[in-house]
């Protein structure tokens, strides 16, 4: 497998664990005219592959790594997990930043790349071109923050707007009428950063606060505390925005 012909080595790619990102992967790389065995239920031993990537979950990854005879290069699709479970296989991880499903198209979707090898790395990177992913690397010392990063902007927003849901239906207003700001807000902030943010603790109107947060403890009382953690988080925010140069 030539170095500088990475893409040569996607002729025969073993996918092992067939949950929605084994699925996934393989529907997508067969598309792509890539020679895919798979999914395989989780214990194959992807005999004959030139890659093996293990769709499987993170606890996992090792035992499965360890039962693939030495000889290709095998990889993973965890955020969280670094390369070390697949040693002493030369390895790679391709983790696609967005949720997956059955039906998952990856076309322009970001995905976090990595090698212990030069050539591991740029196989991981002509896989995930291969589905039209936009591979970026990522060390291994920065996985672990890299993936709270994701699971915040992921995770939490969903953990945060059922917040926003519960609320406003104490009012008698459905999620629908919400989800039109959240689309809004999120696409200021993607176009703006920061500088999207808006609202009363931005205009420093502290008397407007006040009165949400009785609204809170009032109507959900054990949320009072997310309320204020979230009231400090942002004043935080517009305070940096006001000393940045």
């Amino acid at each position: 497998m030539p170095d500088s012909h990475p893409a040569h080595a996607l002729a025969r790619v073993a996918i092992v664990g067939a949950g929605r990102v084994g699925r996934a992967i393989a529907s997508a790389l067969r598309a792509a005219g890539v020679d895919v065995r798979g999914p395989l239920g989780r214990g194959a031993t992807a005999d004959e592959a030139d890659i093996v990537l293990l769709a499987v979950p993170d606890a996992e990854i090792g035992a499965a790594a360890t039962l693939i005879a030495p000889g290709p290069l095998v990889g993973h699709f965890s955020g969280a997990t670094t390369l070390a479970p697949l040693a002493p296989h030369e390895a790679l991880g391709i983790h696609p930043l967005t949720a997956v499903s059955g039906d998952t198209s990856f076309s322009g979707v970001p995905a976090a790349v990595a090698g212990s090898t030069a050539r591991a790395l740029a196989t991981a990177r002509a896989l995930a071109e291969a589905v039209g992913m936009a591979p970026f690397e990522i060390a291994d010392d920065d996985r672990a923050a890299y993936h709270a990063a994701a699971s915040i902007a992921s995770n939490f927003l969903v953990t945060l707007e059922s917040f926003a849901e519960e609320l406003a239906a104490t009012a008698g207003v459905p999620r629908a009428a919400l989800a039109p700001l959240v689309r809004a807000t999120v696409a200021n902030w993607e176009a703006e950063g920061a500088a999207a943010l808006t609202g009363p603790i931005a205009r420093g109107d502290e008397a407007t606060v006040a009165r949400q947060r009785a609204a809170v403890a009032e109507r959900m009382p054990a949320r009072a505390e997310l309320f204020d953690a979230l009231v400090a988080a942002t004043r935080d925010l517009r305070r940096s925005r006001e000393v940045a140069p």
